[in-house]
């Protein structure tokens, strides 16, 4: 059965829509903004935001925005305070890109964030691993299945962590009708094949694994070419250089990119627990971007691994330089 004939009109556009978001441009899963006392900013959300998706070079625009999720501290967001992050992200993008809000937990508590979503004006909804607990396959059905019969806006399941979807799930919960996508953050590729191949025609799929531009090509292999960037986050030219990159099959610009900035950067990364996310939020600042601090249980890197940072990002960003030059010569 093909994808359109099951859903209504109205998810059949939205999926439309993300789907030629995905084939234009990284998706972008913007930092959400705290002061000093750890409350949110809301009005240095906005001009962070805003700058993100000012313009440059078509492909330093993402493809669609996915506020308070991973990246945006979802976890560590009241419900007021997530409505606010939501809302104004509708606003900032005024319509030109879908938007992609993050829900979690148990199912219930996914529903009370899926109907803020919604009232706030989000184009869908990427449902986040639930809390603490393993499931058999027929709860993690039932989980998605529960959040899609409390709202009308299209849902993208999140497999990674203690979410992992067999070949029979996915395929349950791509007959539910709001379920358009699923992204994968495991980076099983054996695994990941299997689900493409059982899934029906026009199923999103999408990469979602931490730094996802490291395994971009491998993902491409079996069917996945989309993924999500969290460079982007505070670095879209070079997120730009590389999906562009990806794009025109240019393995050199890709082979320096991923020597010379991605590989430290993911080493870097992987010293600390939670510096998917610190980094990225320090990576901004150093860029002079009004993000403030992480929120704890997460910490915010010390000075020898900012100064690493700041190394690493001054590469990345000379790189682009030189392969934006050439192109023009």
């Amino acid at each position: 059965m093909r994808f359109g004939m099951r859903f209504s009109a109205e998810t059949e556009a939205v999926a439309q829509r993300l789907r030629d978001g995905m084939a234009g441009g990284v998706l972008s899963f913007p930092l959400t903004s705290f002061r000093d006392d750890g409350g949110l900013d809301l009005p240095a959300y906005r001009a962070y935001l805003t700058a993100q998706l000012a313009g440059g070079p078509d492909a330093d625009a993402p493809g669609a925005v996915f506020p308070a999720c991973g990246t945006g501290e979802f976890f560590s967001l009241d419900e007021d305070e997530y409505r606010a992050v939501v809302r104004a992200t509708v606003e900032i993008v005024d319509g030109r890109l879908p938007v992609v809000a993050g829900v979690g937990y148990g199912w219930a508590q996914a529903l009370r964030f899926a109907r803020i979503a919604e009232d706030a004006g989000a184009d869908a909804l990427l449902v986040l691993p639930h809390y603490l607990v393993g499931a058999p396959q027929d709860g993690l059905v039932e989980q998605v299945r529960r959040i899609a019969a409390g709202t009308r806006l299209p849902l993208i399941a999140y497999q990674r962590g203690q979410v992992t979807f067999t070949a029979d799930g996915l395929r349950r919960i791509a007959e539910i009708p709001t379920v358009v996508g699923l992204k994968d953050g495991h980076s099983d590729l054996d695994r990941l094949q299997r689900l493409t191949l059982a899934a029906p025609d026009g199923f999103l799929f999408f990469n979602g694994a931490s730094t996802a531009e490291i395994q971009a090509r491998a993902y491409a292999t079996v069917g996945v070419p989309a993924y999500s960037s969290a460079v982007h986050a505070f670095a879209p030219e070079i997120a730009g250089a590389f999906f562009t990159a990806l794009r025109e099959d240019d393995d050199a610009t890709l082979t320096k990119l991923l020597r010379d900035f991605y590989v430290p950067l993911v080493e870097l990364r992987d010293r600390v627990p939670g510096y998917a996310v610190s980094l990225v939020k320090a990576a901004a600042r150093l860029r002079g971007l009004p993000v403030g601090l992480v929120r704890a249980p997460l910490t915010d890197p010390g000075d020898d691994d900012l100064a690493e940072l700041e190394r690493i990002l001054d590469v990345g960003l000379a790189l682009v330089g030189a392969v934006r030059r050439r192109g023009d010569a």
